[in-house]
């Protein structure tokens, strides 16, 4: 079976590198093309990323002599691509005009960006939960005047740890919820090298992050109807996040309550057992345990639990009776792995076993 023929716009990003990385040696995809600002444009990838590699796995050989194109050289990096994943660094108007060229010129993209997420026929994924608003790519190229090009967007990276916990116990109704999330430096593209002020120290305020933590859960718990996707009106989320001194994993404090409560044993129960398309089909990148619950009271931990599946899976923890709410608990997962990367690397493979690539 021949290789898809991949594009990473943005490729020198923390993001970028992460894509590099995984899509080494995977057996759908194959990295033909790197693209990055008119900066890194004509360099090869080593001499553009030297000095500015911030993972602490090696870079794959395989890159070191591609040359990087500019972003908007899309004559020259069209024909060499079957669909591409974007991880640029822009202004968000910029983004969506950028993703939408190359969704005109045919050419699928798959977004680690904002830009789209809430345009109505753009889905925005978490492959286990909401694969059925892949329905409205159709509706999509209607509007883009296209025949096989689309966007596909992946949601915040820090509502990935707690969303799926909920998705599992939707059946329950529930009416409320607050959270509270402690994210990682690597969130805003940092190490610690980069950020000396964050050491030690705790900074109250993501720039937009709240916003997106109480909407964007509603859009993937919406549904596919005229070819849009209508969000969800419950429940009610209020959502507050803080960055701390860990290099990856976003944890988050979660209080819920419920039209009709469940038992521990039940919630427990539904956690275990909760999987989705990507476990079904056994697509390269997806956890075998999507969630897996410690009963350990000191987990989950960021520094040991952060990387279960692979650093695809959700861990959590600490499930008990509130006195405001019904439950509360503590989620976590990786941040650059299954809130961004390694998300979108997924996304990439389901849209393949769905005949869209």
């Amino acid at each position: 079976m021949s290789k898809l023929k991949v594009g990473i716009l943005g490729a020198t990003g923390f993001v970028g590198q992460r894509l590099i990385t995984l899509l080494n040696n995977h057996p759908y995809f194959q990295v033909t093309v790197l693209a990055a600002s008119k900066s890194s444009a004509g360099k090869t990838y080593e001499e553009s990323i030297k000095g500015r590699w911030k993972l602490n796995l090696p870079m794959p050989d395989f890159v070191n002599n591609i040359m990087v194109k500019d972003v908007y050289n899309l004559d020259e990096i069209i024909k060499d691509v079957d669909f591409v994943f974007c991880a640029v660094n822009m202004p968000s108007n910029e983004i969506k005009e950028l993703e939408e060229l190359y969704a005109k010129a045919d050419i699928p993209v798959i977004s680690n960006n904002s830009a789209n997420r809430w345009t109505e026929d753009v889905p925005m994924i978490i492959p286990e939960i909401n694969n059925n608003h892949l329905d409205v790519i159709d509706a999509q190229r209607k509007r883009l005047g296209t025949q096989k090009g689309f966007i596909v967007t992946k949601p915040n990276c820090s509502i990935q740890s707690y969303v799926p916990a909920i998705t599992a116990l939707l059946e329950f109704k529930p009416t409320k919820i607050l959270v509270c999330t402690y994210q990682a430096i690597s969130g805003a593209g940092k190490i610690f090298s980069d950020w000396p002020e964050i050491n030690d120290n705790a900074i109250p305020y993501i720039s937009g992050e709240e916003s997106k933590s109480e909407k964007e859960p509603l859009k993937i718990w919406g549904t596919v109807r005229n070819g849009k996707i209508v969000p969800a009106t419950n429940p009610v989320i209020s959502a507050q996040c803080i960055r701390v001194p860990v290099s990856d994993g976003h944890l988050a404090g979660v209080f819920v309550s419920f039209e009709k409560k469940p038992t521990k044993e039940q919630i427990l129960e539904h956690w275990r057992n909760f999987k989705g398309k990507p476990q079904e089909l056994k697509l390269p990148l997806a956890p075998k345990q999507f969630l897996t619950y410690f009963e350990q009271d000191d987990r989950p931990q960021t520094g040991l639990d952060r990387d279960i599946e692979r650093g695809m899976g959700v861990s959590i923890g600490r499930l008990r009776e509130d006195t405001l709410f019904d439950y509360k608990f503590v989620c976590l997962s990786h941040n650059t792995l299954r809130g961004a990367a390694g998300g979108s690397v997924l996304t990439a493979e389901l849209l393949k076993a769905e005949g869209l690539l």
